[in-house]
């Protein structure tokens, strides 16, 4: 799949009339409605299409409406709750409202923020400067577990094309269920970053794990511009993802918040480029693969997306998708609900 952009990936047969009818959940016009990508397949509600993933939306985004999304698709959750989300370096200007975490985290019962250290040397780097963003950023409403504090777990990777084990924070196995709550945007090596890189790279610990996600744990290469990307990097992603997504089992759900999505990750701190498309809205999905695919769906719906489109496919982001069908993990075949 190499050198393929989205239009290489378009399915020519009905397309166009899938992408009408997801124009239609986003209140979009005919002339913004493009094809979804291939290997998605969107389907109206209720049209009996049962082998068919659920992925729920609303164009609100609020504490209100992620706590209306979550209570649909929560029933399996149970026991000590790891929230994973990225709480960003510090003063970052994109990470999640705090405000609409602390309602949401209140909500559910035995539930802890969770993160892991980085691999590059910033102000995660250490748990101790990890704390100090951490408080900066204004997570401490609640406790936060920096899952590789001390030290690492490693989880099978069953069947993964690259990996066939991920150092993960040791921490991850005190938890019964995990709620992976996304930030969705741009990412400089993935292209994008949805529910698949939030746990990938940020369950797996700041050195050994991260390591084997982005291909370096045998050498480090000298400059950034040396390291593995691309095809391989994403089904990287995919391995280490597939490797959570086992451990939790079914007791594992994903909400992406598309709001503020810079071209860049959570990770650039106030270096990141100020978002050019505007905010869509929460997906809430139990299906990792379907809510990633409605995610990029919907930004191909718009009008205004050129800047994340083009990060997107210059780092083959697309091939996220591909590797986590091909590892069996979700259903590209999709249908959106609208809860509003």
């Amino acid at each position: 799949m190499k050198n393929m952009n989205r239009r290489d990936f378009v399915k020519m047969t009905g397309a166009a009339a899938a992408g009408f009818a997801l124009s239609q959940v986003l209140g979009l016009g005919k002339t913004s409605a493009q094809a979804p990508v291939v290997g998605s397949q969107y389907v109206p509600a209720g049209s009996g299409h049962g082998s068919c993933a659920k992925v729920y939306f609303t164009e609100h985004i609020d504490a209100a409406h992620l706590i209306k999304l979550y209570d649909i698709i929560n029933e399996s959750i149970y026991g000590k709750v790891a929230i994973k989300l990225h709480t960003g370096e510090p003063h970052g200007p994109n990470i999640l409202p705090r405000d609409m975490v602390k309602a949401f985290q209140a909500h559910v019962p035995e539930s802890t923020i969770v993160e892991t250290n980085t691999l590059y040397q910033g102000g995660r780097y250490t748990t101790a400067d990890h704390r100090k963003t951490l408080a900066i950023n204004g997570w401490d409403f609640c406790p936060v577990d920096i899952m590789d504090e001390e030290g690492d777990v490693s989880l099978p990777v069953r069947n993964g094309r690259h990996l066939s084990e991920v150092a993960m924070g040791g921490h991850i196995t005190n938890y019964d269920s995990m709620i992976v709550l996304t930030h969705f945007k741009g990412h400089a090596m993935g292209g994008f970053g949805g529910s698949l890189k939030n746990i990938a790279i940020g369950c797996a610990s700041g050195q050994m794990g991260k390591k084997q996600v982005h291909g370096v744990a045998e050498h480090m290469p000298s400059g950034f511009g040396n390291w593995p990307k691309e095809d391989y990097f994403m089904e990287l992603l995919a391995d280490s993802g597939k490797a959570t997504c086992d451990y939790f089992g079914k007791h594992i759900v994903f909400l992406n918040v598309m709001r503020r999505m810079s071209v860049d990750c959570d990770c650039a701190g106030t270096s990141a480029a100020e978002p050019t498309i505007g905010d869509i809205g929460i997906l809430a999905s139990t299906d990792i693969l379907a809510i990633d695919q409605a995610s990029i769906d919907m930004v191909y719906q718009r009008t205004d997306n050129h800047d994340l489109v083009e990060r997107i496919e210059s780092r083959h982001g697309l091939h996220q998708l591909a590797a986590m069908k091909d590892l069996k993990m979700g259903n590209d075949c999709y249908e959106v609900i609208s809860v509003d």
